[in-house]
């Protein structure tokens, strides 16, 4: 693309890790033009912490944040803390993004970089103001305050949010619960075996666990200072049965949907995300998307599977940089997560779901599980996950993005580093 062909402007809305790294992504190609970054909580900072060492006091908040003040100043991008009310898009004019003040924002090309929101609880009294949530740093201060000696707190969901705000309810010598809809709320990322070990490690840490499905929640009047429980939390067991669990504090952790409320509004084609192409444009050709919102197209009508994590978000943007100036988008290998729980740091990469004629492989040290392995039926390895052993994911990634063939018994061994079946 040549410079007269590039955008004069560019708008980001949403101030995560996508919406960062597409502006920080636009000055590192050389983009000269204006650019500018609205979201209603300022300065752009990392998701990922909140549940992890910021909710058990091990970060504060500077921390989190992807860059300090004086980046904005110094990459001159223009910093708006208010919410994007609406996106007006006509054919025969720049986007405009109307704020909830009233002002209007026009922009050459505008990136959109919601997010996700809480699933919605729906169960009676799942929407009660006082079930917490967790997706922005001022939720996890909330919740943070209320984690403590003796209280019994309630977590709703066993995945990977649900199970961080459990260990960090312990950690706080909280009194918990976890009600999981699954035995294995992580077997489709880490495999049925490390699955069992992680949520076995909910019991072993005074945690308990409760197998069923949310019914309801009951809410004790506010008005009533004598009630000594403020929750009630009914759930039905896999045999059928009921049981309920009383509560100081209830939290949902029940996944994330896409935000594309902004999206649909302003007539972008949406399914189950804002629907994009692999540079992240949208159905408007001036308009582009990135992160935990989007849903990319794999072919002109089939939406594919969206991975909504952390590096994904972040290549999303710096993809969706590259797109508006005319470049290449780099390719992308396995995505890769990561997540920590009861002093234990878990990381994945690629897709561990087996395929039809693959299998899974263990590999275990005096009886335990460390590591799983995914491989294809011709034994190309498709995903892996391992606990406190980060190197053996990143071999196992690049084992994945060269298409290797592996020895399966060499990669259930664990004498046999990682790294080594690099060779094939």
């Amino acid at each position: 693309m040549t410079d007269a062909a590039r955008p004069g402007s560019v708008l980001v809305v949403g101030g995560g890790v996508a919406g960062f790294a597409a502006v920080r992504e636009l000055r590192r190609r050389g983009f000269e033009g204006e650019l500018t970054l609205v979201d209603p909580e300022g300065l752009p900072y990392d998701r990922p912490p909140l549940s992890k060492e910021f909710l058990t006091g091990d970060a504060d908040a500077h921390r989190l944040l992807l860059a300090p003040p004086a980046w904005f100043a110094e990459h001159r991008v223009a910093l708006v803390a208010r919410r994007v009310e609406r996106l007006e898009l006509d054919d025969d004019a720049r986007p405009r993004a109307v704020l909830d003040d009233g002002a209007v924002l026009t922009a050459d090309a505008v990136v959109l970089a919601p997010g996700g929101r809480p699933r919605p609880l729906a169960v009676p009294g799942g929407d009660h103001l006082d079930v917490a949530v967790l997706r922005t740093r001022a939720d996890a201060e909330r919740l943070a305050a209320r984690l403590h000696v003796g209280a019994r707190v309630t977590v709703i969901g066993g995945g990977f949010t649900g199970a961080e705000v459990a260990s960090a309810a312990r950690a706080a010598l909280a009194e918990v619960t976890l009600v999981s809809a699954s035995a294995a709320p992580a077997l489709a990322a880490v495999g049925p075996a490390l699955a069992a070990r992680l949520h076995g490690m909910h019991a072993a840490h005074g945690v308990d666990v409760l197998e069923g499905a949310v019914t309801g929640i009951d809410h004790a009047d506010a008005a009533d200072s004598a009630a000594d429980v403020p929750h009630t939390v009914h759930v039905r067991r896999p045999d059928g049965s009921e049981t309920s669990v009383t509560a100081d504090l209830v939290v949902a952790a029940v996944g994330i949907v896409p935000d594309t409320a902004l999206a649909e509004a302003a007539g972008l084609a949406v399914d189950g995300g804002i629907l994009v192409d692999a540079a992240g444009r949208t159905s408007h050709p001036a308009v582009f998307a990135a992160g935990d919102a989007v849903r990319r197209r794999r072919t002109d009508t089939v939406p594919a599977h969206a991975a909504r994590h952390w590096e994904p978000a972040l290549h999303s943007g710096q993809d969706v940089a590259a797109a508006i100036l005319g470049e290449d988008v780099s390719d992308r290998g396995a995505p890769w997560f990561w997540s920590d729980r009861h002093g234990v740091h878990v990381e994945g990469v690629g897709l561990m779901l087996p395929v039809p004629g693959g299998r899974i492989v263990d590999r275990s040290v005096r009886g335990t599980v460390v590591a799983s392995f995914a491989l294809d039926a011709a034994g190309r390895m498709t995903g892996a996950a391992s606990v406190d052993d980060p190197m053996a994911v990143k071999a196992a990634r690049r084992i994945i993005d060269r298409g290797i063939v592996v020895d399966p018994d060499r990669l259930a061994d664990p004498d046999v580093p990682v790294k080594a079946l690099l060779r094939g």
